[in-house]
């Protein structure tokens, strides 16, 4: 479905990604795992054009999409929930799920039903200001932003960032409800055990490179894994 061949992107002067080559299976959950400053949220931002590519290639249902804009790449069913959250704290929970569809022109409400679904709380507070959310709720809020597009592939960056632990099992519980119902996830997340855990596959980045791939359940176990990112 996805692949990155051969990427390099320089971000603020800096060589931030170098050579880096992976791919996403239709249907699978991806994750990068690595230290602050190795390239990852770069990777993804380079995905969604947000910074330009200084050479390789992300091929996207076998095209080459690497030199596309922003909005092209939404509408080709890749979207981005980024660190951070990035609400618009002064529009309504509807407000913000309305603009993650600006794109779409034919109705949305089945997929509104279907995000309040997954997101019952923000059902309830269809017509709270964004801002006036609780951090758990604004993560929610970010992600279900992200699937109003419609994605074949959504991207998320740091979804647990900053939350308590039982809300962070529920942002897992729901990634993982989000693939099974169809949705392609390629994950960023610093909670490397339980990014590994519902991951298919994983891979580790340091420094802007790849230094470690595999099934998420074999870099579980493994020993570098363990000792450098889950603290054993």
């Amino acid at each position: 479905m996805f692949s990155i061949k051969n990427l390099y992107v320089n971000y603020g002067g800096i060589e931030a990604v170098r050579d880096i080559s992976f791919d996403v299976e239709d249907g699978s959950i991806v994750t990068l795992i690595g230290a602050n400053g190795a390239g990852k949220s770069t990777t993804l931002r380079a995905i969604a054009g947000l910074v330009k590519t200084r050479s390789g290639k992300i091929e996207f249902n076998g095209k080459d999409i690497s030199k596309e804009d922003p909005t092209s790449i939404v509408k080709k069913g890749i979207t981005l929930v980024p660190e951070g959250r990035k609400i618009f704290a002064d529009l309504t929970v509807l407000e913000n799920l309305k603009i993650g569809a600006y794109l779409r022109s034919d109705s949305l409400e089945e997929d509104l039903e279907w995000v309040y679904s997954l997101f019952p709380r923000l059902k309830e507070r269809s017509w709270q200001l964004g801002g006036t959310l609780s951090g758990g709720e604004q993560q929610m809020l970010a992600v279900a932003r992200a699937l109003m597009a419609k994605p074949k592939l959504i991207m998320m960056d740091e979804p647990s960032l900053g939350l308590a632990p039982l809300i962070v099992k529920d942002i897992f519980s729901i990634i993982k409800e989000i693939n099974k119902q169809g949705v392609t996830i390629l994950l960023i997340e610093q909670n490397a055990n339980m990014a590994l855990r519902i991951a298919d596959m994983a891979y580790v980045m340091e420094s802007g490179v790849i230094t470690l791939c595999g099934k998420g359940c074999d870099l579980l176990m493994n020993d570098d894994v363990k000792k450098a990112y889950l603290g054993s």
